[in-house]
């Protein structure tokens, strides 16, 4: 097994939480290097592509999240061999990956467009998003997205509803996906609910 190096900024979610649980539902080693948000204008313009997460493998280092998870899934035994399952996933991670990207434009906002710009999202592409995604779930047969076994899809998914669900986006309503797609929530319990996933938010305090 290669030494890896995940870095990413130090809170439980976002773009790198995903590496990390991979990597924790794999019995993979690795240090997870967290960055406090104060020390990464300082790092930015040391990084590739001025952003974050990394993985260092044996000393090389590859970056973009779902290319991350794609890697760490295949070490892991949660990534499928089958070229169209393995698409079905990717499907889901690079949605997952375009609203967080749309969300996340809205952070650096000043209080009043942040509102609006959140609320149009809350009108629209985040009920849809959430709606599509939960049509890929029921395709899958309803508690897995693929091959009926938790996958990086699954784990991408979780921490993308999790976040919507925690109530820490101001003006994008707390109950969104228990109503637009009621699957997702319980999807989100069924990953929350797995032994590993459980164990490691145990034992962080969570």
């Amino acid at each position: 097994m290669p030494k890896l190096i995940l870095t990413y900024f130090d809170f439980d979610g976002g773009r790198g939480e995903a590496a990390r649980l991979a990597m924790h539902l794999g019995g993979i080693a690795f240090e997870d290097k967290r960055i406090a948000g104060k020390d990464w204008p300082a790092l930015r313009d040391r990084t590739p592509f001025q952003s974050m997460p990394m993985l260092e493998v044996d000393g090389k280092m590859i970056t973009q999240s779902n290319t991350i998870n794609r890697y760490l899934g295949k070490l892991a035994g949660l990534y499928p061999k089958d070229d169209w399952q393995a698409a079905l996933v990717d499907e889901v991670m690079d949605a997952v990956e375009d609203i967080t990207t749309k969300i996340g434009n809205t952070m650096a906002l000043d209080d009043e467009a942040k509102k609006k710009a959140r609320e149009a999202l809350a009108a629209g592409p985040i009920p849809r998003f959430l709606q599509q995604i939960e049509a890929r779930l029921k395709a899958g047969g309803g508690e897995w997205f693929v091959e009926k076994r938790l996958t990086v899809a699954d784990i991408k998914c979780f921490v993308s509803v999790r976040w919507l669900k925690s109530g820490a986006l101001d003006h994008i309503p707390g109950d969104i996906v228990d109503t637009h797609a009621p699957l997702l929530a319980k999807h989100l319990e069924r990953v929350k609910s797995h032994p590993k996933i459980a164990a490691y938010y145990a034992a962080r305090g969570k």
